[in-house]
């Protein structure tokens, strides 16, 4: 819409004697159009032929189509009231931050190592630790649904610890024995094998995951007795 087309128009007002003493055609336009802008400066992100009636003034922000409630494919324009009320708004976004040619950007803390979904942050995982991913964010992969658990991430090396600035910290199954108890994220304990060969045979090779860890309880508590005696406090 062209500003010539404005709904709301300002109207000046004079002296009926400044009337009488000037004839019609030589007198100043009566009404003009009101030229007052909603944002100091408008480029990239802003239709700025567009009135806003509620508000009045010319420009509109543009929301992109993922800080939408209803979505879409396209971004909408909308009012300043309607933006600082949130209407129709994903109040997982924040739309003060320019995303590309519109506004939204989905909320992170923890320098982006967590995002915002359904009104609680979430973990943003590093690329490739994910099997079903949701959405793609500057810093790595997002699941709206259940978070992985421990043993999950285990079984492709992965720990829910942050690396640099996603989650997702990677462990070599040769090197590294990952432990996990129950239903937390975070694995109990994670073993340095030393080299050790899980590739032969031995008589004594634990059977099962119980088995295993009830050596590694050994194995720690032996090394927690050698070190009460080798390694003492001056």
């Amino acid at each position: 819409m062209k500003k010539t087309l404005a709904i709301s128009v300002l109207c000046l007002t004079f002296a009926p004697f400044a009337m009488a003493a000037t004839p019609w055609w030589e007198q100043p336009t009566v009404c003009k159009l009101d030229p007052t802008d909603c944002y100091a400066s408008m480029g990239i992100g802003f239709e700025n032929e567009m009135w806003d009636s509620e508000t009045g003034c010319w420009g509109m922000k543009l929301i992109c189509p993922k800080a939408l409630t209803a979505g879409g494919s396209m971004p909408v324009a909308k009012s300043r009231k309607d933006i600082e009320r949130g209407t129709g708004i994903n109040s997982d976004f924040d739309t003060s931050v320019l995303n590309g040619d519109c506004f939204g950007v989905r909320k992170t803390s923890e320098n982006g190592a967590m995002a915002m979904v359904n009104g609680e942050y979430v973990r943003v995982w590093c690329n490739g630790v994910l099997d079903n991913v949701d959405e793609y964010t500057e810093n790595g992969e997002i699941t709206y649904s259940a978070q992985p658990t421990c043993a999950e991430l285990a079984d492709y090396g992965y720990v829910a610890a942050v690396n640099n600035n996603c989650y997702g910290k990677y462990y070599d199954a040769a090197q590294y024995y990952i432990q996990c108890d129950g239903n937390d994220i975070m694995p109990s304990r994670i073993v340095v094998l030393n080299g050790a060969n899980f590739s032969t045979s031995a008589g004594d090779t634990p059977v099962d995951k119980s088995a295993a860890d009830k050596v590694f309880d050994s194995m720690q508590s032996i090394s927690e007795s050698q070190r009460e005696i080798y390694f003492t406090e001056d």
